[in-house]
């Protein structure tokens, strides 16, 4: 019996510790700002025309060492007589490593794209939702105890394929980009 209760003591006082040192972990985290897109949709070679758009997330406390994040973000402009109004929602994981004052972190998300009708070179109807993915990573700077700046960049992947105006088979079109650079900045707020 002395055993368990000295155990018992020992957990308490170490779990007050540990909780202590790790208080910035057990927040969710939001965050808002600008995004740009290397690349339109339908940038062939020849016409191509860079993006640019917003970006919002919600991160969870972390658990098992990563955090679940949802992120969603858009696009909106013009290329080859199109307009491209670009909205993608994803879903993956988030994991992070404080050094000093700045936290570094990397990503993984997969999810959806949708586009407007008629995005395609020259106005052509393109497919209007479609698998995405994303890897990257970034840097948080602390501003305030619960305010940070956040640079990040990565790569995003995108299978939309142009359908064509009389048909509904996809039409193979040379260079249409699926593979981008994107890079974010903006606000996060842990609470």
């Amino acid at each position: 019996m002395p055993f368990r209760f000295s155990a018992l003591i020992a957990l308490l006082c170490l779990s007050t510790a540990v909780f202590a040192q790790s208080e910035d972990t057990k927040r969710y985290e939001a965050y808002g700002g600008y995004t740009f897109l290397s690349n339109s949709f339908n940038g062939v070679p020849g016409s191509t025309q860079p993006l640019n758009g917003w970006d919002a997330s919600l991160a969870t406390p972390k658990l098992f060492g990563g955090r679940f994040k949802l992120e969603t973000f858009g696009y909106r402009g013009t290329n080859t007589g199109a307009p491209q109004d670009a909205l993608f929602i994803l879903a993956g994981g988030q994991f992070d490593k404080k050094f000093g004052r700045e936290t570094a972190f990397v990503e993984g998300l997969a999810g959806n794209g949708s586009m407007n009708k008629y995005w395609g070179p020259n106005g052509v109807r393109g497919e209007q939702d479609a698998f995405a993915a994303y890897m990257g990573g970034g840097l948080d700077t602390p501003i305030t105890r619960r305010i940070a700046f956040r640079v990040d960049g990565g790569y995003q992947h995108t299978s939309f394929q142009v359908i064509g105006n009389t048909t509904l088979m996809e039409v193979y079109v040379p260079g249409l980009p699926h593979s981008f650079g994107r890079i974010a900045s903006g606000l996060v707020w842990k609470f």
